[in-house]
Formats: C-alpha cells, sequence, structure tokens
C-alpha cells in the first residue's frame, strides 16, 4: 500500500494522464487529491470524469479546492456564477461544451455535481500527516478549521501545527515547478495549467512524479527540498 498525494490538477488531462501512466496507482493504494480540478486548464470537465473512473480503481480522498466550491455556488446565483467565470469557469464550462461554444451551466452531467458535493470532503489525516487544500491556522484542531482557511488562505509564514503533524496543502502557486518544503509544511500545488508541473508525492518513500501539459515527465525525492537544518 502507498500513501500518494497529487497537487492541484485545474483541468489539465494530458498531465494528469502522463503522471497516473507513470505512477500506477494500484487498489490498495490510498490517493489523496488536495482540490481544484476544475478552471484555468483546458478539460475540466475530463478530469472530473477521470476521478470518478479512480475512485474505483484505488482508495481515492479527494479535497474540495477553492475553485471547486466556487464552481458549486455557481448554481446558486448570478454573482456567483459571474465571479466563477472571472476565475476561470469559463475554460470550465467550454470543456462541457458538444457545439463547440462556450457551455452552460446545465451541460454538468449530476455526476461531476456529486462529485464535488457529495465525495470530496475539506481536509484529512493520518497518524502523521493532515491534508487541506490552502491552509489550517496552527492553534486550531481541524474539526473547527473556518472553510474559509481551509480553502482559500494563501501561505505566507506558516506555524506548525498545534497537532504536531505535517500539513500537505496545494492552493499557493509553487510557480518554480517545485514543492516547497518547510519541514512542517509542504506545498503541492507546482503550477502546472502555467509552464509548470503537477506533483504526485509517495509520502512514506517520499519519492516524487512530476508531469506537464507537454508530457513530460521527471521524477525527484522530497528530500532534496527540504529546508537547510541550523549549525
Amino acid at each position: 500500500m502507498r500513501l500518494l498525494v497529487i497537487g492541484d490538477i485545474h483541468g489539465c488531462s494530458r498531465a494528469y494522464d502522463t503522471l497516473l501512466g507513470a505512477v500506477q496507482p494500484a487498489p490498495a493504494d490510498h490517493v489523496i487529491t488536495l482540490g481544484d480540478y476544475v478552471d484555468r486548464g483546458p478539460d475540466s470537465s475530463g478530469i472530473l470524469q477521470r476521478l470518478l473512473v479512480l475512485e474505483k480503481k484505488c482508495r481515492l480522498i479527494p479535497l474540495r479546492g477553492n475553485h471547486d466550491q466556487m464552481m458549486l455556488a455557481a448554481r446558486e446565483n448570478t454573482e456567483a456564477h459571474c465571479l466563477w467565470l472571472e476565475c476561470g469557469g469559463k475554460a470550465t464550462l467550454a470543456s462541457y461544451s458538444v457545439l463547440g461554444d462556450s457551455g452552460k451551466i446545465v451541460d454538468v452531467p449530476d455526476s461531476h455535481w456529486d462529485f464535488l458535493e457529495n465525495r470530496c470532503v475539506d481536509w484529512h489525516e493520518t497518524e502523521t500527516h493532515f491534508f487541506v487544500h490552502a491552509n489550517a491556522h496552527p492553534e486550531m484542531p481541524l474539526r473547527d478549521q473556518p472553510e474559509y482557511i481551509l480553502l482559500w488562505e494563501k501561505l505566507e509564514f506558516p506555524l506548525p501545527h498545534c497537532s504536531g503533524k505535517i500539513m500537505v496543502c496545494g492552493h499557493t502557486s509553487q510557480r518554480s515547478g517545485v514543492p516547497l518544503n518547510l519541514g512542517h509544511t509542504v506545498c503541492i500545488d507546482t503550477w502546472v495549467y502555467g509552464d509548470g508541473w503537477l506533483t504526485c508525492w509517495d509520502i512514506p518513500t517520499g519519492r516524487i512524479w512530476q508531469a506537464n501539459q507537454k508530457g513530460e515527465m521527471r521524477e525527484a525525492h522530497m528530500d532534496v527540498f527540504a529546508p537547510e537544518r541550523e549549525g
């Protein structure tokens, strides 16, 4: 069994397919996805469909990101719909179009809404790590964290969490294309929708796979990105 965590995907199906082809999740593997499946990239519809397939092949634990939450909110009122379109929703709707037009929210199938609303969670934890899309207040138990912090708050100067566990997150794009490893906090949003990479980290071994939208692959080890120790 492996514990695999995948960063923000943002509709980048070519990078996703390349990455999963290399990682080859097995039925016993736990695969945690950190959210932001939609927006910005060209194939949000395809990514959600692929995740529905993936959860039948392994033990998938999908987190909900702020872009996924915006998509859900876009069904509720015009203001939320307009905000979503400005933040990448136009690309998402276009991925559902069957006529090559801008697409409509009614084109989204019920199975995709169900995945985002009912299958995704706001956080997950193991004995040594916890997983959130964006951030967590260092002095607050996970069950008490406000939704805004979990889904929206960027990393600035994160402190160790009161649980003593390592926080693994996405959301704050690492435009260098490599993970941010502060020891107590690891961010693996490596900007796949830009010129970066989609990252998968096997936590027990430290092995990292990365793929980009050109279909290129590379590998590393999390220790390479570890903070320098004083003394």
